[in-house]
């Protein structure tokens, strides 16, 4: 069964749920009741990395992020950091975090690869070519599923040449981060491209602009609860090509689509 990733931002500024659980029992709250109904790992995040976002400092974030993490990871629950920076990172596994989910691959902090090595945790490369503040000029492709397949397996090099296993890595092509509309429907018709790289296979979609804007309708007008609904399918067809596990606000609607497309293969 394909694992589902339930996000807990702990952030003020996340581009979908900003705020709502920026408070440390509000975010471990949320985390349990994603738990309950069945992400199989929880990512929380402190830093947003939405379009145009502004960088949080690494005090800031680790304020956010440790004490949620402490909570969940001594209820049992198997739980990553999604961060940009090596501290973080290091800070968040010895507070119980297993996986460090890094959307830039380790671009963003020339440190975290060296950090993840040595933390012993599992290592989610993320396809990324520069921050969100201005990430949009660098979406620029002509076989974008090729391309992105290739600058991950870079990244998987580089992580090697630090000392991370392959059992250790994932990879995600970062759907939304450097690609625009259809860019992102070229990536996800491709996953076999990325799958065949090797490690398990991260895709997140959810509530993402490209969706909204498939819909025909101003993205600022698709509600949370349509997009959703869109999640839920791209994350059915992901399991489909392969992929290891999904990313998504919406744990029980993601859960009931697998659960389905699952029983529709046998």
């Amino acid at each position: 069964m394909t694992g589902i990733w339930g996000i807990v931002n702990v952030t003020p500024d996340s581009f979908s749920d900003g705020g709502r659980y920026l408070d440390v029992d509000h975010g471990v709250a949320h985390g349990l009741r994603l738990r309950a109904e069945g992400a199989t790992v929880l990512d929380i995040g402190g830093e947003s990395t939405r379009p145009g976002a502004e960088r949080v400092g690494t005090a800031e974030e680790q304020r956010r992020v440790l004490p949620v993490i402490e909570r969940l990871a001594a209820e049992g629950v198997p739980v990553s950091i999604d961060t940009l920076n090596a501290s973080t990172a290091a800070a968040a596994v010895r507070a119980g975090a297993r996986i460090v989910n890094d959307v830039s691959g380790g671009l963003a902090d020339p440190e975290m690869l060296a950090a993840v090595a040595e933390s012993g945790a599992d290592y989610a490369i993320g396809h990324w070519r520069d921050f969100s503040d201005d990430m949009y000029a660098h979406a620029e492709y002509r076989r974008a599923a090729r391309e992105v397949a290739g600058e991950l397996q870079e990244r998987m090099g580089a992580a090697a040449a630090a000392g991370i296993a392959p059992s250790r890595l994932i990879v995600d092509p970062g759907i939304g981060f450097s690609k625009k509309g259809g860019q992102n429907w070229g990536v996800l018709r491709g996953l076999d491209q990325i799958v065949a790289l090797g490690p398990r296979v991260l895709i997140g979609t959810s509530r993402k602009r490209f969706l909204a804007e498939t819909l025909g309708a101003d993205p600022a007008e698709v509600s949370e609860a349509r997009r959703d609904l869109a999640t839920a399918v791209t994350s059915a067809l992901a399991a489909r090509a392969g992929v290891w596990a999904v990313r998504v606000h919406d744990v029980g609607a993601t859960r009931d689509a697998l659960a389905i497309a699952h029983a529709w293969e046998g």
